[in-house]
């Protein structure tokens, strides 16, 4: 890469992988991208001794930053944003004492992205369960970064380079109970979704003209209104208008068709109707290289795709892989790259 990005990487639920991972991540990427771990300094250096001796963190305060901004980034360390734990950490055991250390990671993440000290975020899992018993509401990172950024409308994408072309999946729903999706998608909220997802493949991913394939929610597309009618009361329609605004939107395809290679070799994404149509194919085809994007955010988020693995954590370290936090990072790294590049050719 030309110029190495500047990327917070928040790690997560400190008793699962994400503080191993990201640690692993970091240095394995450190010629290419500028990882600034957010997190408890002491306890990530003694992780870090305990993988390789080698690695080399450097610690800063978070005031420090604010006063003086980022310090210039040497290419044999990685740089950490002091951010103290509350309680001792054993490994795969939660303590909710740690449920408000979490979030305060993800605030100094997001208020550095929002003042451009980062160019993307990338986050390690955390558990939900911990930071609810710690007396905070919370749904999950996307909702928590939307609420943050005051973005009305987000939309969940998984991605992958692990199949013979790289493979998008965005969902019109994410976590939702199947009995509810069908209200769930009413004509404003879907063409919302395909102008969010058509802007930032142009923005964040440098696609000029994406081409989007959509799925129906029905059985085969619905047979033409026999085994349901959304297709053609809300999907076809706000695929229309989507059309009539140039956008290349294709669709409602039958979900069990549609995921095959002549079908998928000229797309850019697909945009699936709900989590389980949609995650299973890319998941099985890549589970471990996947990577968890937030659309429509004014900043760039990119994720793992999986969870805290309390069970990996427990063991100790060496059990966890790390290479979906690889492709988390080397992903938000090529989204920076094509913003930086939109922007230029846009001003």
């Amino acid at each position: 890469m030309s110029k190495r990005p500047t990327i917070a990487i928040t790690c997560g639920e400190p008793a699962g992988i994400g503080p191993e991972i990201s640690i692993r991540a970091a240095w394995e990427l450190r010629a290419d991208v500028k990882s600034v771990l957010i997190g408890d300094a002491a306890f990530l250096a003694m992780i870090a001794a305990d993988i390789n001796p080698a690695i080399r963190l450097s610690s800063l305060s978070l005031q420090a930053v604010r006063n003086s901004g980022l310090p210039a980034f040497p290419r044999d360390q990685i740089t950490v944003i002091d951010c103290p734990l509350a309680a001792h950490v054993a490994p795969g055991k939660l303590d909710p004492r740690n449920g408000r250390y979490v979030l305060q990671t993800l605030d100094i993440a997001i208020d550095g992205a929002m003042q451009r000290w980062f160019d993307a975020i990338v986050t390690a899992p955390l558990q939900k369960s911990t930071i609810n018993d710690a007396g905070v509401p919370f749904t999950g990172h996307t909702e928590y970064l939307a609420d943050k950024t005051n973005t009305a409308q987000v939309v969940m994408m998984l991605a992958t380079n692990a199949t013979p072309q790289p493979l998008r999946v965005a969902l019109a729903t994410t976590h939702l109970a199947l009995k509810d999706v069908a209200a769930a998608i009413t004509f404003d909220s879907l063409a919302g979704i395909i102008d969010i997802l058509h802007a930032d493949l142009q923005k964040k991913f440098g696609i000029t003209q994406p081409r989007i394939l959509v799925t129906g929610l029905n059985p085969h597309a619905g047979e033409g209104g026999y085994l349901g009618r959304e297709e053609i009361d809300v999907i076809t329609p706000v695929l229309q208008a989507a059309q009539a605004r140039g956008y290349d939107v294709r669709g409602p395809y039958p979900a069990d068709t549609l995921f095959q290679q002549k079908l998928l070799e000229h797309a850019d994404c697909v945009l699936a109707m709900y989590h389980d149509q949609g995650l299973p194919v890319l998941k099985y085809a890549s589970f471990g290289l996947g990577v968890n994007i937030t659309l429509g955010l004014p900043l760039i988020r990119t994720s793992v795709d999986h969870g805290t693995a309390l069970d990996l954590a427990a063991a100790g370290l060496g059990h966890a892989d790390h290479g979906s936090m690889l492709e988390a990072i080397r992903v938000a790294a090529q989204m920076a790259a094509a913003s930086r590049s939109t922007a230029a050719t846009t001003r």
